[in-house]
């Protein structure tokens, strides 16, 4: 069995916490390693994030998003150790974006630098994710330069990689073959993108940098207002990349469920991985 985990992000209103709850109680079925909870930009849902965190810790494994973004040291501090009281073992830390119209000022500028933070403090208290992008962080000055970043954070401790989703297969091996080549040895897990609204996907896509490809993107559009079809036909085309990474030796699936339960499920269903 594959091992899978799921990603969240904290509800803000009663609406959304009906259905992420409702969402939580379906994932739960299908035994993942481990459930995710999302750092808003600069910081901004702190609370939120840490009361979901909680809640989920209860009965089973969570790993906060922890962000560069919108804390000093102290209120880090203080957010891992509540966390750690409360039985986290994983994090998954990260630069973060920052609020609109916020300028520089971080305390950790970078995820390594947050990442040394944490190690020094904790040590082995927790068991440490990082992002990584095989089609190069939209923000990057080359693919290079990309790498050297990712390198610094597995150097100062990261124990895990999850990357940005994709659509291309191609993408993760040869990101895999080139940080192997560059001495990096750590799981590098993919990021799964269930395909369910072209509108929201392309959003997405243009701020983060993963790429649609030209011929799925054409395909989704054609969809137009057909949102059945549109779900079989995303439905067919993820699972075939899964497939094909499980098959090429990705070492776990890592779900951005957008808290949605039917196409996280389907997904997974179709795989045949669940626990």
């Amino acid at each position: 069995m594959k091992k899978i985990s799921f990603e969240y992000f904290p509800p803000r209103n009663e609406g959304q916490l009906s259905r992420f709850r409702s969402t939580h109680e379906a994932l739960c079925k299908l035994n993942p390693e481990y459930f995710s909870v999302t750092f808003g930009a600069g910081g901004s849902t702190r609370d939120e994030t840490a009361k979901v965190v909680e809640e989920i810790g209860r009965s089973q494994p969570v790993a906060p998003h922890i962000s560069c973004r919108g804390g000093d040291e102290n209120s880090i501090r203080q957010l891992l150790d509540r966390y750690r009281d409360k039985g986290v073992r994983k994090l998954v830390v990260l630069r973060g974006d920052p609020t609109s119209g916020s300028v520089g000022g971080d305390t950790f500028p970078f995820a390594n630098d947050l990442v040394t933070f944490i190690k020094r403090e904790y040590a082995d208290q927790f068991s440490i994710s990082v992002a990584c992008y095989p089609e190069v962080h939209p923000e990057s000055r080359s693919a290079s330069d990309d790498l050297n970043n990712f390198k610094a954070k597995v150097e100062a401790g990261a124990d895990e990689a999850i990357t940005q989703y994709f659509f291309n297969a191609d993408a993760y091996f040869r990101f895999v073959e080139a940080v192997t080549a560059k001495g990096i040895s750590v799981p590098i897990v993919p990021g799964i993108m269930p395909i369910t609204n072209y509108v929201q996907l392309k959003r997405f896509s243009d701020v983060c940098g993963a790429q649609i490809p030209r011929w799925l993107d054409a395909r989704l559009q054609d969809f137009g207002e057909d949102k059945e079809s549109l779900n079989d036909f995303g439905l067919d085309v993820v699972a075939e990349m899964c497939h094909r990474l499980i098959d090429g030796g990705a070492p776990a699936l890592h779900f951005y469920t957008l808290n949605r339960t039917v196409s996280t499920v389907n997904l997974v269903s179709r795989l045949g991985i669940a626990g």
